[in-house]
């Protein structure tokens, strides 16, 4: 089987898209239309692409480090001249070389093995493109046709005549070139008028020497968005979500309202889960099944057990074992780990600390940098005052130990199992087991039978 060279081409300028940052680094879903394209790239061929580098070029190559190989496009004499600089690193390699544009954001990596596959089926044919029919042009070139339907050329949106304006047949810009012919031949391009050398004028040298050049239409508008603007940027923002959330809802995820719903494209979700509206779910978030999350939350880069509810909530690099409830409100920040059967209530806070299993924690509390035990009851409006101005400490609670409302834990600090903390108080020292803090600063008390510390829910 012939080998596969993949080259992207990213140099443009991008003036359309008004920015300061180049039109490749821009993100749809979470991910640069860059990477986005070496992704695809990387599922194609064994070889890092020939990434055409151009505005911006450091920080395109930064953003990629070592997953692509580098050309430079200077000055940018159009696309034809833009694959002129990748010859020295490709030419020995022989076999298939696929072009396509970086700001496709959407093309799958199964339409371009379509595209190579019908390339090398065919030994008379050079050029095997994309094409697409569609009523909206969108600056794409229009494809002229034989009477036999063999593709003979390529006209450029500012270069069609009326009558060719009317040709809804559009060149998406990916492209199979059987590589020995388009090395023979990119030398042979002619400068256009406005100094640029354009790639498509090999479909016209190919089929004026009697060479095939082969079509394979694209059926999905969405995967052919090409962004030139901020408004076709929006466009295939949208149409990733409706790809994305087709996909979960078919793999049995009920989404009330797609429109309103974001899906990363890393995120994993679990059978008969409900997800409410306005709710964004990124990285590499996976969500177990029977969950309930949102409306209103946002997940980023964390796991979420099996019949686990968030609600109007922000979990972002945290752990929730199954059956856990937070929200309305809540927030668990990088490091929070809740153990199965954690209840945490509105507007608390939960940052680089586990809670143990059964654990229940009030409204208006915060815990950080704390390690909390089996079936602890943490009143409302707890704090772990954790940080002394220069250091972080950790306070640890024991399994079975009563936090009263109000309670501020100045840490270092150490309650232990079964032992409580009255409401209001400042506990300043550690409480053993079978005692109380009462007070500010919390003074020691040891428990009778059966005790109960007022105002602890």
């Amino acid at each position: 089987m012939s080998s596969v060279s993949v080259v992207i081409l990213a140099a443009g300028q991008g003036t359309r898209m008004k920015s300061d940052l180049a039109k490749v680094l821009h993100r749809v879903g979470g991910k640069s239309m860059i990477l986005r394209s070496v992704d695809t790239a990387s599922r194609l061929a064994d070889e890092p692409p020939v990434v055409v580098v151009g505005r911006d070029a450091d920080a395109v190559r930064q953003s990629l480090g070592s997953r692509a190989r580098y050309v430079t496009q200077a000055p940018l004499l159009g696309t034809g001249h833009a694959v002129m600089q990748t010859a020295d690193v490709l030419r020995s390699q022989g076999g298939i070389v696929a072009v396509f544009h970086a700001d496709l954001p959407l093309l799958r990596a199964e339409t371009l093995a379509r595209l190579v596959e019908v390339q090398m089926s065919d030994p008379a044919s050079v050029i095997t493109l994309l094409s697409v029919i569609a009523p909206d042009p969108r600056g794409f070139g229009r494809l002229i046709r034989d009477r036999a339907g063999h593709i003979l050329a390529n006209v450029e949106e500012r270069d069609c005549t009326p009558e060719q304006r009317q040709i809804h047949e559009l060149n998406v810009g990916a492209y199979a070139f059987d590589a020995a012919w388009l090395w023979d031949n990119l030398s042979r391009l002619q400068v256009k008028s406005n100094g640029e050398y354009y790639l498509t004028d090999l479909i016209h040298a190919a089929s004026e020497s009697g060479r095939i050049v082969n079509g394979v239409e694209c059926e999905d508008l969405d995967e052919v968005i090409g962004v030139n603007t901020r408004v076709h940027l929006s466009e295939a923002e949208a149409a990733l979500r409706r790809r994305l959330t087709r996909h979960w809802m078919l793999e049995g995820v009920t989404i009330l309202d797609p429109m309103t719903t974001y899906i990363q494209e890393d995120v994993t979700i679990g059978q008969d889960t409900l997800i409410y509206p306005n709710t964004h779910l990124m990285g590499k978030t996976a969500i177990g099944a029977n969950s309930i999350i949102g409306p209103n939350s946002i997940l980023v880069d964390s796991r979420i057990g099996a019949f686990c509810t968030v609600e109007y909530s922000v979990v972002e690099r945290a752990v929730l074992e199954d059956h856990v409830e937070i929200g309305p409100f809540s927030h668990l920040r990088t490091g929070a780990y809740l153990a199965e059967g954690v209840h945490m209530g509105n507007f608390g806070e939960v940052k680089n600390s586990r809670l143990g299993p059964k654990t229940r924690m009030g409204h208006f509390s915060y815990i950080g940098d704390a390690q909390v035990g089996e079936d602890v009851n943490i009143g409302a409006g707890t704090i772990t005052a954790n940080f002394d101005g220069e250091r972080k400490h950790q306070t640890v609670i024991g399994d079975h130990a009563f936090i009263g409302s109000d309670t501020i834990l100045r840490a270092p600090v150490t309650v232990e199992a079964n032992a409580k903390t009255a409401a209001g108080s400042v506990v300043t020292h550690d409480v053993p087991s079978g005692y109380i803090s009462i007070g500010v600063p919390g003074r020691l008390r040891e428990l009778k039978p059966k005790e109960d510390t007022v105002d602890g829910a």
